[in-house]
């Protein structure tokens, strides 16, 4: 049982992968057919320019995880590198969100129509606030390793009472109501 682990995660990394790229090739697939059966009047050169712009960023994702992602076996089918694993926190989940709201805007469009890619306004946004919220999250921690923090916090770390303690005291301390 060498490499259970390293065995489990190549399985499990194949899996998914294969799974994605069926679920990315009949999305595209449905969404030409649709264009080109269905709204036949409404297919232009614009149509296909918005899904080729818009539908790549999945596509580079989709590849990016393929390549990082998939297993490689050496020529007797030893596993040789498991790959990352896909489903790990971060970077990788941010990745597989724009993959999966691409493949939301691309069924969109392919029903609805051309309006539809503007659903794709969100990924940014999202991208901001999430960098946003980072950022103040870090600035707040590193406050607090150097001692920039609150005033209450200071004060109540230097051996004072904070504010609340002192409305507390104020009011005749806390109170504890039995039943």
């Amino acid at each position: 049982m060498a490499q259970k682990a390293a065995k489990q995660l190549a399985a499990r990394n194949t899996t998914v992968l294969n799974k994605a790229h069926l679920i990315s090739l009949g999305n595209n697939v449905f969404f030409l057919l649709m264009r080109l059966l269905v709204y036949r009047a409404t297919y232009t050169r614009k149509t296909l320019l918005l899904w080729v712009l818009l539908s790549s960023p999945a596509w580079v994702v989709e590849f990016w995880l393929e390549k990082i992602g998939r297993p490689t076996y050496a020529e007797n089918g030893e596993l040789k590198k498991s790959g990352e694993d896909l489903e790990a926190k971060g970077l990788t989940d941010f990745m597989w969100d724009l993959m999966y709201w691409t493949w939301a805007c691309i069924a969109a469009a392919s029903m609805v129509g051309d309006k539809a890619w503007w659903m794709y306004a969100v990924v940014p946004v999202y991208s901001t606030w999430m960098a946003a919220t980072t950022v103040m999250g870090m600035r707040k921690g590193m406050a607090g390793m150097a001692g920039q923090g609150d005033g209450d916090s200071q004060e109540a770390d230097a051996g004072g009472d904070s504010k609340r303690q002192k409305k507390l005291e104020k009011r005749g301390g806390q109170k504890v109501q039995y039943r």
